[in-house]
């Protein structure tokens, strides 16, 4: 299921333009896509960061005015390093019959053996990069930690996704990792 977020398109603006946008509630971002001009838009923030603690995954449904709608995946986001409000956020278009590659959250399932008994749980890396159709991307990808002892690491090539999804990272990337403390 896609969120649904209301966009309107914003002209080009200078850095103080972009920073009353702002300061009204408002996040100025951009849609790209292959086959279509980019879009400069503007939507809020608020509603943006309630689907960014909800897990921050899957489609987004931009309604545009004009009662046109555009279905979209998180591409990057951009925070204030000091205050780490966010600044900016890119779109990519999805076309529902091309092969989309994006980046997709590991959720962590279980308490591992090794924490348990006074081992560290160390993430590495929060995201694994795959390439499918719109239609099969799982929201999130799955990683049961629950057996893991001190010492013990889990890669991108142990995790189980379904055969339509492609996997774009290297197989020996590290995701999560259980040291001594």
């Amino acid at each position: 299921m896609a969120a649904c977020i209301h966009a309107e398109r914003r002209p080009r603006l200078n850095s103080s333009g972009l920073r009353n946008l702002r300061r009204e509630g408002r996040l100025p971002g951009v849609v790209f896509g292959k086959n279509a001009d980019n879009e400069t838009i503007h939507i809020s923030t608020n509603q943006f960061e309630k689907w960014l603690k909800q897990g921050a995954s899957g489609f987004i449904e931009l309604q545009m005015e004009g009662g046109k709608s555009l279905t979209v995946l998180l591409e990057d986001l951009q925070r204030d390093p000091v205050t780490r409000s966010l600044v900016h956020v890119d779109f990519q278009l999805v076309q529902t019959d091309e092969i989309v590659r994006t980046k997709l959250p590991v959720k962590l399932k279980g308490t591992p053996v090794g924490a348990k008994s006074g081992g560290i749980v160390q993430i590495q890396d929060p995201y694994v990069e795959v390439e499918a159709l719109p239609k099969n991307l799982p929201p999130s990808v799955e990683l049961d930690i629950s057996a893991m002892e001190i010492g013990d690491t889990r890669f991108v090539r142990d995790l189980e996704l379904p055969s339509e999804v492609t996997v774009v990272s290297g197989a020996n990337e590290l995701l999560v990792a259980v040291s001594k403390p």
